[in-house]
């Protein structure tokens, strides 16, 4: 008999569980169906998803067809779960896309309809709910064919349109239908297998309406795969039973496997050999224990411990990357008293059940981190880690998982040359194509390298995260390609190359035109008409892109797509200002620039320069000893030539074009020679990448990035110093602090509206036990407050340094050691004294132009009250 596996998805809440009980029912698995609304659906047998009434593991059932055995898989629904869902389309033949008659195609359903693409899964759609009020056949079916696609074909339609349909989708099927006046199901079949068409049914799996003609459908029209003689399988899952027995699911996608079967196994490069102990046939939470699984077959695996999700076996491949990915991180607080190095191996055991949590130990504060895709999620691994640890942990507010990119072309060079050890690395850094993540390849003879170090060198590109240098956030969307390389006969090692490796990534990182990316959702949000301008103003608030609003009814129906970082949370909104009445959806859309990143960029407050962790510069030897070189001048000491050839002679300034960085014409001169006797010569350009050629390529026009000079500038200040400073603010700290900040943050605002240049207000609270810090925006300026053990001035250097680099940026302040610092970074100081002429100046400024507007005011008052006299005085001298 033949065997399918059948994957079954949807948006949340679209019948999915529902229907999957039906099909069971009808094929005879089942006595009688469950139901989600109580708590005893077949599939549904986890404790956590009784009570929500959700799907969150993936589940197997078999059932029998006339023709056919298949295998069920149901996957969940929720956003939240999809790594779940994803993994399943690695093993499934087909899959059964469920549509909501009265929802339609929500923002979900796009999002599992590329993933169905991006696996070539052949589909079938489901559109369930048809016996309720909305739900129009013909509408959903428009709205199918153009938003999924125009070869969704209605196969409850008469047997002729159907046919007639069929015949467009390809040429021999045309040529059928000419002949014989139809197309027969065979043809049907092969069409559906190579995704030209996908068939569409209309039920109500609730009422049982339906169900029949699609479990026909299925057993005529479902591929049937073909598979080798040879052993191999796919692994997709990981997990444990109630007694923590660890199971490996996979599919056999090539002849057999029995128990006490000896497996080849590849991790990490090395191969070693496991014994598969049992094999279990899972029907709901119930299995059996075959003495051979065939091809076709999915199974559980017992005694298998270093498999992992998208491992191939045998003559199989690994998968490739997941597509989504977790851009949510929080940070797990344990109970008081328990060691977090005890934790972290049993938290590891839920890492590998779910690809989409990551569990990350934070070194420099001793933190346990976790990401993952938002709050459900949370829930459940909460609760998990509670019933199967019995911890009672906690987590903080969350934050957004950021990364970087770059949008030109460097070089970026490693060296390793401590005593008795040689590696030198070179690295072209080039953008990739949005949602690409690395991609890493090899331009290198083997004359030049061996393929032995090559091999070792995009080993050690893939086997990390790369951090970027803007935030520190992961690296994405890069192409990076080894270029050149050299090793020694004699003193190589292993870790040589390692070392310069990561050095060359990292040094060319600090040259690059870095560009900070921050998560987006796609959203569908309906709610009343009376909420649709406050919702609007939110939306537009949070950067979101809004599509033309629709009116359904008593409903307004607004898409768009939106920052993760605005619409985290937006839910609770929604339901406490239309009292429940509204409903909003998200899906996961992709990476795309940061809207506000100079804000992200001061909040993380992260310097690439004092991480040392990750060190852009390398390491040459200099007297039998390994001297440190930093990464701006590595191009001078390097020892092969460079691969990106720079021009000749650089392009002479043209007349009249900006300076990349001044230091100002009012430059105090004495505190230039006090630094420069300090801290040698000023060099603007000290802490600037080299000048780049004109003929690399640039990713501008994708990323929309605006230039230098097209960049506001920024101004830091600091708060303290500035108060007392200045004689009014400091007269009105003696009686009231919070007064004299809150007036600095007004006369700051309207500065900053007078102005068009972004303020950041820096308070120092680093005496404040436990202080975490934080940053806030009110009346248009950024107000930040520093975290324990960090003073005003170390942030605004640190600050300074990292705008430095993309935006022209001027600092307030008294502090003289401040001012060095901000000299010697590049950037342009400005005295609390000079300020406050400033601030002066622009007040009357201000005040001239409310004077100036009240003058034109009042102008136009007295000329319209002249005309209202006039046409009585000409209609009286007329008589």
């Amino acid at each position: 008999m033949k065997k399918t596996v059948i994957g079954i998805l949807a948006h949340v809440d679209a019948g999915k569980t529902t229907l999957s009980e039906a099909m069971l029912y009808f094929s005879g698995m089942l006595r009688k169906p469950g139901r989600v609304d109580h708590g005893n659906a077949f599939l549904d047998n986890d404790i956590q998803e009784r009570e929500r009434g959700i799907t969150i593991f993936s589940k197997q059932a078999v059932l029998q067809l006339p023709s056919r055995e298949v295998t069920l898989l149901d996957t969940p629904g929720h956003v939240d779960f999809s790594a779940e869902m994803e993994r399943a389309l690695q093993v499934i033949d087909c899959a059964i896309l469920v549509i909501s008659g009265t929802d339609g195609v929500q923002g979900h359903t796009r999002t599992l309809w590329q993933l169905l693409s991006r696996y070539n899964v052949p589909t079938f759609l489901f559109v369930n709910k048809m016996d309720l009020a909305g739900a129009e056949r013909q509408r959903i079916l428009s709205a199918l064919q153009q938003q999924l696609s125009g070869a969704v074909v209605d196969f409850t339609a008469p047997r002729s349109l159907r046919d007639e349909a069929l015949a467009t989708a390809d040429e021999a099927a045309f040529e059928e239908y000419l002949d014989t006046d139809t197309v027969s199901d065979k043809k049907a079949a092969a069409l559906i297998a190579q995704r030209k068409i996908f068939p569409c049914y209309f039920g109500a799996a609730l009422k049982f309406e339906g169900i029949e003609p699609f479990l026909q459908g299925l057993d005529v029209f479902a591929p049937s795969p073909q598979y080798n003689e040879a052993f191999g399988a796919k692994v997709f899952k990981i997990s444990r039973d109630s007694k923590n027995t660890r199971l490996t699911w996979m599919k056999i996608t090539g002849g057999t496997l029995r128990p006490k079967t000896v497996l080849s196994l590849k991790k990490g490069g090395n191969r070693f050999e496991e014994k598969a102990d049992q094999l279990r046939l899972y029907s709901g939470a119930k299995f059996e224990t075959p003495d051979t699984a065939a091809a076709g077959s999915i199974v559980a695996v017992t005694g298998l411990s270093s498999t992992y999700a998208g491992q191939g076996l045998g003559f199989e491949r690994d998968a490739a990357g997941a597509f989504l990915e977790p851009v949510l991180n929080y940070k797990l607080i344990l109970p008081e008293g328990t060691e977090p190095h005890t934790v972290l191996p049993k938290l590891k055991q839920l890492e590998e059940e779910d690809p989409l949590l990551r569990i990350l130990w934070n070194e420099q504060w001793k933190e346990i981190h976790v990401r993952l895709m938002g709050q459900v999620q949370l829930e459940v691994l909460k609760r998990l880690i509670l019933d199967r640890f019995g911890l009672d942990v906690r987590f903080d507010t969350g934050k957004v998982v950021y990364k970087e990119t770059i949008s030109d072309t460097v070089e970026g060079v490693g060296h390793f040359e401590p005593l008795r050890h040689y590696a030198e690395v070179h690295l072209i850094l080039s953008p990739g194509e949005r949602g690409s993540g690395i991609q890493i390849s090899s331009c290198v003879s083997a004359d030049i390298l061996d393929l032995n170090w090559q091999r070792l060198i995009l080993t050690h590109l893939e086997e990390r995260e790369h951090p970027g240098v803007l935030t520190g956030s992961p690296l994405t969307d890069v192409r990076i390609t080894l270029a050149a390389g050299r090793a020694h006969l004699k003193h190589t090692e292993g870790g040589d190359f390692r070392q310069a490796t990561y050095r060359a990534v990292r040094q060319g990182l600090m040259q690059a035109d870095s560009l900070l990316l921050e998560p987006f959702y796609d959203f569908r949000l309906e709610l009343p008409h009376a909420n649709a301008g406050r919702a609007l103003n939110d939306l537009q608030n949070m950067g979101a892109v809004v599509d033309p609003p629709e009116m359904q009814n008593d409903i307004t129906l607004l898409t768009g797509y939106a920052p993760v970082a605005g619409l985290q949370d937006y839910w609770r909104e929604v339901t406490a200002y239309t009292r429940g009445l509204g409903q909003l959806s998200c899906s996961l859309r992709g990476y795309e620039p940061c809207r506000n990143t100079a804000g992200v960029i001061a909040a993380i407050g992260y310097d690439p320069e004092r991480d040392t962790e990750n060190p852009a510069d390398s390491v040459f030897c200099s007297h039998g000893a390994g001297t440190l070189v930093k990464w701006n001048e590595v191009p001078s000491r390097m020892h092969l030539e460079s691969c990106l050839r720079p021009e000749k002679a650089a392009a002479p300034q043209e007349q009249g074009a900006p300076a990349r960085r001044s230091y100002g014409a009012a430059l105090d001169k004495e505190l230039t020679a006090i630094f420069e006797r300090t801290y040698g010569k000023t060099d603007a350009h000290a802490f600037r990448p080299q000048q780049k050629s004109a003929s690399r390529p640039s990713l501008k026009d994708s990323y929309s990035i605006a230039s230098q000079e097209e960049k506001p500038e920024y101004l830091l200040v600091d708060g303290y110093n500035i108060i007392f400073s200045w004689d009014e603010l400091k007269d009105l700290a003696k009686e009231d602090m919070a007064a004299a900040r809150g007036l600095l943050e007004d006369i700051l605002a309207n500065y900053r509206a007078f102005r068009d240049c972004t303020v950041i207000l820096v308070f120092d609270a680093y005496k404040v036990k436990g202080n975490p810090g934080s940053v806030e925006q009110r009346n248009g300026i950024y107000i930040v407050y520093t975290k324990e053990a960090e003073t005003a001035d170390v942030y605004i250097e640190r600050t300074t340094y990292a705008l430095g680099k993309h935006c022209k940026v001027r600092v307030a302040t008294s502090d003289a050691l401040e001012q060095m610092i901000i000299l010697g970074h590049g950037a342009l100081r400005i005295s609390a004294n000079a300020f406050r002429l400033e601030m002066e100046d622009v007040e009357g400024k201000i005040a001239e132009m409310v004077r100036a507007y009240n003058m034109q005011n009042a102008e136009k008052h007295r000329i319209r009250d002249a005309a209202r006299i006039s046409p009585a005085k000409d209609t009286g001298e007329r008589k």
